[in-house]
């Protein structure tokens, strides 16, 4: 099997200048040790194929090792080949010579104004596993084998098609199982030529934002409301509009507010508050958007943990042929990275926006999408949701015992709709929810802030605490770290 070494070599070789056969390797050996192309204990390539590759004849290469190995640079291991010295960058005085340049400085970096504005409003989080972390589910929860067997099973014969572009937006068969999914589930109404599969929801976002929106147009979020979208939003420069919750949800801007072309709402379950849209809000919302010729776009996020009452059904399908852009995701029922979520587009969206996508971003994962529709469709997934809601209602139930045991139930966030991956632990309004965060992340409680998730100035401080992916037994002792953290620093 060809070596990489054999590549270094030849590059360096076919780079070094001379007419000596041996003495032109040799530089050229040296260079790739000492630059780091070659690294300590790395195998040497045979000296037959060297030669073959190099066009020289094998006692050229075979003095060249010897001499190599004479200087130390290289070492012998009887019946195992020939290696770079383990030790040679501290031992060696030798250094190949060269002629010194002067380095040239890059000039500074020229980025957009969307950029800049960007990465000033950036909230990813560097770190995506630990305690308390918001909207991380159980990944060790998942039926990793039953998965596998199914993926195992597609891999060792896939059809051509899995293993090309994706035109299509997604596997007939992941866009058949998932359309009677949603219908069943989430009262959806849609059929299979509706769905778009994308790599997760900010992609969706980010492909709806693009092709609905000029530069300079208006659109409506939710106040306090998923960070996502607010940076996919200045990174297509639309103007935003943050409309406050209530305990029913978004609040619209007053009539004499630009009229927005996109509308961004969480009516199951609002992020990151929690508040349900009720049914007159909903009904007020459709018909906004139907008067000022508006999309809806319904992020469905986590809508299948909910753990009393009756589901919650989608804005999406209060009305035939409604002007609402549903979105999932599978990074909270399954796990992130995943990395597929979809969209049910309006018919008349649905045949544009395919090509866009398929244009823009160039799909794939086509065997995956084939294992996750034979899970879907066996009821491996339907069982897990149920698996995943008992257990998250659990932890959901210690979680609010320890806010109430070790701060006060004034610490509670303001609604309660009993679903989710998080709860909000409320904050008094001068508390510095951004530094205790700082505190805690370093101790790996990797809470957010509250405040981060706000647009406009005024702020409500206080923390979301997620609860999903740390065990029973963990959450206590990581609780009273954390809420000796917040007393400290109130």
């Amino acid at each position: 099997m060809r070596s990489l070494a054999v590549d270094v070599i030849k590059q360096a070789f076919s780079q070094t200048p001379g007419e000596k056969l041996h003495k032109k390797l040799y530089l050229a050996v040296c260079s790739c040790i000492l630059e780091g192309s070659l690294r300590p204990a790395a195998r040497m390539p045979p000296t037959r194929d060297l030669a073959n590759e190099l066009a020289v004849s094998r006692n050229t290469v075979l003095r060249v090792y010897e001499q190599l190995q004479a200087e130390g640079y290289i070492s012998t291991r009887t019946s195992s080949g020939t290696f770079v010295t383990e030790s040679v960058l501290d031992n060696l005085n030798t250094q190949v010579t060269r002629t010194a340049q002067t380095a040239q400085p890059f000039p500074p970096a020229s980025l957009s104004k969307r950029c800049l504005d960007l990465l000033e409003n950036a909230s990813a989080s560097p770190a995506q596993w630990g305690d308390f972390i918001p909207g991380v589910p159980d990944v060790n929860s998942f039926p990793h084998r039953t998965f596998k067997k199914i993926y195992d099973r597609i891999a060792r014969r896939p059809n051509p098609e899995f293993l090309t572009y994706d035109a299509d937006g997604g596997l007939e068969v992941l866009k058949s199982a998932l359309s009677d999914y949603l219908r069943t589930a989430r009262g959806v109404k849609c059929s299979t030529d509706q769905i778009l599969i994308t790599e997760g929801i900010h992609q969706a976002l980010d492909l709806v934002t693009r092709t609905l929106c000029n530069p300079g147009d208006h659109a409506w979020i939710e106040e306090p409301g998923y960070w996502g979208i607010k940076n996919i939003l200045r990174m297509n420069a639309v103007n935003i509009t943050a409309c406050d919750v209530d305990d029913q949800g978004l609040v619209p801007a007053p009539s004499s507010a630009v009229r927005p072309t996109l509308m961004f709402v969480t009516p199951s379950h609002q992020y990151p508050l929690g508040s349900v849209m009720s049914l007159p809000r909903r009904q007020l919302l459709l018909s906004m958007a139907r008067e000022y010729q508006s999309w809806i776009v319904e992020d469905d996020y986590d809508s299948e943990f909910r753990f009393s009452g009756q589901p919650i059904p989608s804005l999406q399908g209060l009305e035939d042929d409604s002007p609402v852009i549903y979105i999932g995701t599978f990074s909270k029922t399954l796990y992130p990275a995943l990395r597929l979520g979809y969209v049910v587009l309006p018919k008349p969206l649905a045949a544009p926006l395919k090509k866009v996508h398929n244009e823009l971003y160039r799909s794939g994962h086509q065997i995956i999408q084939a294992a996750l529709a034979e899970f879907i469709r066996e009821g491996y997934y339907a069982a897990h949701i149920r698996k995943m809601r008992q257990l998250y209602n659990k932890r959901r139930t210690v979680l609010v015992e320890l806010i109430k045991q070790h701060l006060g139930e004034e610490f509670l966030g303001y609604f309660n709709s009993n679903a989710g991956l998080h709860l909000i632990i409320q904050l008094p309004a001068d508390a510095d929810d951004i530094g205790i965060s700082k505190r805690a992340n370093a101790e790996g409680i990797l809470v957010r802030p509250l405040s981060r998730y706000y647009f406009n100035s005024q702020k409500s401080k206080g923390l979301l605490v997620g609860f999903a992916n740390i065990k029973d037994c963990d959450m206590e002792p990581s609780f009273e770290r954390l809420a000796g953290i917040i007393k400290q620093n109130l």
